[in-house]
């Protein structure tokens, strides 16, 4: 039996039997004593189950749990994908944390984090190197504006900010009430109350320049608001959905893309001939352009016209650009 099913197999002889030998322990595992003690030091300093040598009752047995104490709970057999995928997001994450006020806080979440992943009866160091989360196109925050506004935001605090806007190359002082950070396909993203707008806004952590916390308190929004806010269209741009966008990919890409989810409201079926259709709202079609030409002639945006028109258009300005490789090569 592996780690893990020794680790059951003690608990369950400890509940039944009360006190145990270390002999029948020795015998019933088939182990050496010496993994047997490696086995017993995992499961009270890393599981912190309240096994205690009792030398007059001569075996092995449970202490009475202390309220106070940390919970004292075996691990699954084995993680399920979600779950794994989980644990180690959120190693990763804490590993990706610059060092800072946090440091003192992130190395106990870490080794606690290696130390649920360990109990699947595996190292945390294997499980690391065989399953691997790749980040794309992270782009890297100022850790002191980082922390300054997770502090005002957990604190309610308003800050205002110095937020360079990328698509006109501008930047733009604003007061916003912070609502959230969310952490979005491997970008940090701060959602607000602006002052200035008097509406709900997101910003881009990374392009924030300068944060001054503010002594007033921070306006705050309801969740179910924010909820619906940014959830109900496509992608990291909040607002109310203004139209649902028609995509239908080819039988060939059908067989990726309808495992995937693109929004929580998605509407989706396969033609006949093999196709997909699939059907998302949008408020925002910036970030859905981009999704629908990474799929390049295997998607036809069938609705609605103002969406076909703009991928026409930048379909268009793209074969602009190589239209010279054509007459080269011809």
């Amino acid at each position: 039996m592996n780690r893990t099913e020794r680790f059951y197999k003690i608990d369950q002889m400890l509940h039944e039997r009360r006190v145990v030998p270390i002999e029948v322990f020795l015998e019933e595992l088939d182990v050496s004593r010496a993994t047997f003690k490696r086995d017993m030091e995992y499961l009270r300093d890393r599981l912190h189950a309240p096994i205690v040598w009792d030398r007059d009752a001569g075996g092995y047995r449970f202490e009475s749990i202390q309220a106070t104490g940390p919970a004292y709970e075996l691990p699954g057999l084995w993680f399920s994908a979600g779950e794994l995928y989980a644990l180690l997001a959120a190693h990763k994450l804490l590993g990706d944390i610059e060092p800072g006020i946090l440091a003192s806080h992130v190395a106990p979440l870490q080794a606690r984090l290696a130390a649920l992943l360990e109990a699947s009866g595996h190292s945390a160091s294997e499980i690391t190197q065989r399953v691997r989360l790749l980040s794309m196109a992270k782009r890297t925050v100022e850790l002191r504006f980082f922390t300054d506004i997770t502090i005002a935001l957990l604190e309610r605090k308003r800050i205002e900010i110095d937020a360079w806007n990328r698509g006109r190359n501008e930047t733009n002082t604003r007061t916003i009430s912070p609502q959230r950070l969310v952490h979005y396909r491997d970008n940090w993203y701060l959602d607000a109350w602006c002052h200035l707008r008097n509406d709900l806004r997101s910003f881009s952590v990374d392009a924030i320049q300068r944060v001054k916390v503010l002594r007033e308190k921070a306006r705050n929004v309801a969740v179910a608001k924010l909820d619906d806010h940014y959830s109900s269209a496509y992608g990291i741009f909040g607002g109310q959905a203004k139209a649902w966008a028609v995509l239908r990919f080819s039988p060939e890409r059908a067989r990726w893309v309808q495992s995937e989810r693109w929004h929580r409201e998605q509407q989706s079926e396969v033609l006949p001939d093999g196709s997909y259709r699939l059907r998302v709202p949008y408020s925002d079609e910036r970030e859905l352009l981009m999704d629908i030409l990474r799929h390049g002639r295997h998607v036809e945006v069938e609705a609605p016209a103002s969406l076909r028109r703009t991928v026409a258009d930048e379909v268009s300005a793209m074969t602009g650009m190589y239209h010279g490789c054509y007459l080269i090569n011809s």
